[in-house]
């Protein structure tokens, strides 16, 4: 998810919420697509960080280590 671009398309992000296109577009007729849905012309895009935060994921990655404070591997690998 952390390698996505800010906005994805509706498939992309029907996909990560389990369900298919027709919901989907179905949800967005209702208003009640989970998260905001931004249109664009004709075509439909949902900003990343709203969709995570739908899907419960944090903004950015969690690491049980701090990656700055590794001194095992003083090159950080």
């Amino acid at each position: 998810m952390f390698d996505l671009p800010v906005a994805v398309d509706l498939r992309t992000a029907a996909r990560a919420l389990g369900i298919g296109s027709t919901t989907a577009y179905r949800l967005i007729r209702e208003h009640e697509f989970p998260c905001p849905v931004l249109r664009i012309g004709r075509r439909y895009r949902i900003p990343t960080t709203e969709l995570m935060r739908a899907l419960g994921i944090e903004d950015r990655p969690l690491y049980s280590v701090d990656p700055e404070e590794d001194t095992d591997h003083p090159s950080g690998f």
